[in-house]
């Protein structure tokens, strides 16, 4: 009832700033107007692919489609505070990819995350976001890792989106909204009827030019260099930085954009692209390709270390290779190993540490403690004791 009586208030003159304002407001993600279109595209900024070192830098790693995992990651770092607001002051804060797939409220992350960065900047801090394997797989319409949670999740979305299109359509003199399932089909060989209508939404939210895709991944990163540190989802091999991060970059969001076609660009496919390598990230140091990352480094210069989520890693975040490979990937969403939560931070005055949420690491005094030596972390022939710091 309450929201009949919103929609019966509005008028065509003050349509755009009330859905603004709607998406704007409730950022508990409870009322499903939350995934009400946006009447005017965010204008594209210039992508940044270099970024000087900040005093305070977290990387937190895969979240897929976990939000309450998420949230406690960022409260392991300092972050947000109790009411999910940013209080992480001018952090710089990295999140590697893979909010997609595994898991039922993907969409919530999405917008979670969308919120954060600009509360973030209010405060001098910057909340950077990369594009995983997952969100590249999910452009193309590949949904093998597709929960039936997420599915009704994006049913919800297409039932707003499309009231607020034909509200829009209904105001002379706005722009007339584009069908987001034109061209898609009403039905799938092998896929029951019953989810038919969830996939078309998935397909048209996601897809190349799709409104969710646009708006949310097509500003994600799928390289970036802040200070000495390289971040990808798999990892970088010397093509790659030949080729250069920054046209990488650039081409991915175009792709997202819808300008390059449906299939993502080579460096994105197969088991050595950006987003699937895992050259650098096996469980075990000694299959870990030292020599070839030390020459890929080597060619981006300042780089001392190649940070990556992707790849779970069972025992916590770690480093191979003297510290040059730090995997940052925990399992923690309940869709992977339900692995518990733990981010990398890097400080320009103390170094490299991990704060976890293990109370192996932990005291009655303090949420968060740190693991330090992590490059004891790595098995060689089985994990090894770990010093906590007090």
């Amino acid at each position: 009832m309450e929201r009949q009586n919103q929609s019966s208030s509005l008028t065509c003159e003050n349509l755009p700033s009330f859905l603004s304002s709607f998406v704007d407001t409730f950022v508990d993600f409870s009322v499903s107007g939350l995934f009400l279109p946006q009447l005017q595209q965010i204008p594209q900024q210039p992508l940044q692919t270099h970024y000087p070192s900040p005093n305070r830098l977290v990387a937190i790693g895969d979240l897929h489609g976990d939000l309450e995992k998420s949230k406690q990651a960022f409260r392991l770092a300092g972050l947000i505070d109790g009411s999910d607001r940013w209080c992480g002051g001018s952090t710089t804060v990295v999140q590697i990819g893979d909010v997609l797939d595994r898991g039922g409220e993907e969409l919530k992350i999405l917008y979670f995350l969308e919120k954060l960065k600009r509360e973030a900047v209010k405060s001098g801090g910057q909340l950077i976001t990369l594009n995983g394997n997952h969100e590249i797989m999910n452009i193309e319409g590949d949904f093998r890792y597709v929960t039936k949670k997420a599915l009704e999740e994006f049913d919800v979305w297409a039932y707003w989106y499309d009231i607020g299109n034909k509200m829009k359509s209904l105001c002379h003199g706005l722009e007339i909204p584009k069908n987001p399932f034109h061209g898609i089909s009403p039905s799938f060989h092998r896929v029951p009827e019953e989810f038919s209508h969830s996939i078309r939404a998935r397909i048209a939210a996601l897809r190349p030019d799709g409104p969710i895709s646009r708006r949310f991944l097509a500003n994600n990163l799928t390289v970036l260099v802040v200070g000495d540190s390289v971040f990808v989802h798999g990892g970088l091999l010397e093509k790659h930085v030949d080729y250069g991060l920054q046209r990488i970059n650039d081409e991915v969001r175009d792709w997202i954009n819808g300008s390059m076609g449906p299939r993502a660009p080579e460096y994105c496919r197969g088991r050595n692209a950006v987003v699937w390598l895992r050259k650098f990230s096996d469980e075990f140091a000694k299959n870990c390709d030292c020599s070839l990352l030390e020459h890929v480094l080597a060619t981006i210069p300042g780089a001392k270390r190649m940070i990556m989520g992707h790849t779970i890693q069972e025992i916590g975040i770690n480093g191979a290779c003297d510290n040059r490979a730090i995997r940052i990937d925990v399992g923690m969403s309940e869709g992977c190993i339900n692995g518990l939560p733990e981010v990398l931070e890097i400080d320009r005055n103390s170094g490299l540490r991990v704060l976890t949420s293990n109370p192996m690491y932990q005291n009655k005094n303090q949420y968060a403690q740190a693991k330090e030596g992590l490059g004891l972390l790595i098995p060689e022939h089985g994990p090894k004791q770990v010093e906590v710091k007090a």
